[in-house]
């Protein structure tokens, strides 16, 4: 009897636990659905990772390439130039609690928009600046932000490109979180580069 009644108890625990597990799950599934994605190629992608997961609301940022006619494109590939891609990140994001143009006006306070094929000491087409969008609201709200950002620098040519997204694939997993990895050589490599400096003289002081 009392082996039953475990054996009862066990089944009904089992139970309990599957709903549980059903129920988190449909749980995750809502929140996933309320986020969003965003796409943007400012130079290293390692800064520019670095840089988004300051933001609130952004859940999570990808290094990866994108832009390109080459399929899952190593970084030596991409580095040695001809597949078309460009150093970018994918930035996911909740919509709630950080809007997209938000992150458009972010984007632009981190790059130099001026540079043609290349961002402060990276040169070569990969290392262009992009904003990949997805759907009409995205596209519309990027050339928007970027008819502030040529009147802002008017009568100089802002090289900043937006283009439809396309297919995205993740680079290498040490280049991600690289400046959490090797904060070491991330801090000199940003400081050598020169970005912030840059940064500085074009939009002002560096908000974060």
């Amino acid at each position: 009897m009392l082996c039953r009644l475990l054996v009862a108890v066990c089944l009904l625990a089992a139970a309990a636990g599957g709903a549980a597990a059903q129920e988190r799950t449909e749980q995750e599934k809502t929140e996933a659905s309320k986020t969003e994605k965003a796409i943007f190629a400012g130079g290293c992608f390692w800064c520019v990772e670095a840089d988004f997961d300051k933001v609130p609301g952004v859940i999570a940022t990808t290094s990866g390439y994108t832009g390109g006619t080459v399929a899952s494109p190593s970084y030596h590939q991409v580095a040695a130039g001809g597949t078309g891609h460009a150093e970018a990140v994918e930035v996911v994001y909740d919509p709630a609690k950080v809007s997209y143009a938000r992150l458009l006006d972010y984007f632009w306070h981190h790059i130099d928009p001026l540079a043609q094929d290349r961002q402060f000491c990276d040169a070569g087409n990969e290392y262009r600046t992009a904003i990949f969008t997805f759907g009409e609201e995205q596209r519309k709200l990027a050339e928007d932000s970027k008819r502030q950002v040529e009147a802002k620098f008017a009568p100089r040519t802002v090289y900043t490109q937006i283009v439809e997204a396309g297919p995205f694939y993740p680079a290498e997993e040490y280049h991600q979180k690289y400046y959490r990895k090797n904060e070491a050589r991330y801090k000199f490599y940003r400081w050598n580069c020169g970005r912030d400096q840059r940064l500085e003289q074009l939009w002002g002081k560096k908000e974060s």
